[in-house]
């Protein structure tokens, strides 16, 4: 069984996410939502309520789970038993950020990343948009999957 790791803070979980699950479902058997708990992040909605949202989204998809986590992204893989971890990238900047930690956990742990390039129409949505949108009570309805 291919299995890959989504890992994120995803706070919030928004459609470009949600893309990459469902791109992600065509190339593994299983995706796993791996929300983990950033000490250098102030997060913006609990955990619990995170995890909650997402798994509303995925509620008829057998093929994904969640689970949360703290610590290395690899270790959540090796504990979820996932060969791959997924990732999308929006921009070149991205793309530097996750070519470094792709090498660096297959350097520790021997298992691979596997990117997606978001579609054009999401490449401008991160999490960090929709929080401040939200903060100004502005509609985010457009950004997030509906649940």
């Amino acid at each position: 069984m291919k299995r890959a790791l989504f890992p994120g803070s995803f706070d919030p979980f928004t459609i470009g996410h949600y893309d990459i699950v469902k791109r992600g479902l065509t190339l593994f058997d299983e995706v796993i939502i791996g929300i983990g708990h950033n000490a250098d992040k102030h997060s913006y909605l609990p955990i619990d309520e995170r995890m909650e949202r997402v798994k509303r989204i995925f509620a008829d998809e057998k093929k994904v789970r969640v689970v949360a986590y703290d610590g290395l992204t690899v270790d959540c893989a090796k504990k979820e038993q996932a060969q791959f971890i997924l990732r999308g990238v929006r921009s070149v900047q991205d793309y530097e950020y996750e070519r470094s930690m792709a090498d660096a956990n297959l350097q520790m742990s021997g298992i691979e990343t596997v990117l997606l390039y978001s579609k054009s129409e999401y490449a401008y949505i991160s999490s960090s948009l929709v929080r401040d949108l939200m903060r100004y009570n502005k509609d985010i309805s457009h950004l997030v999957p509906t649940v």
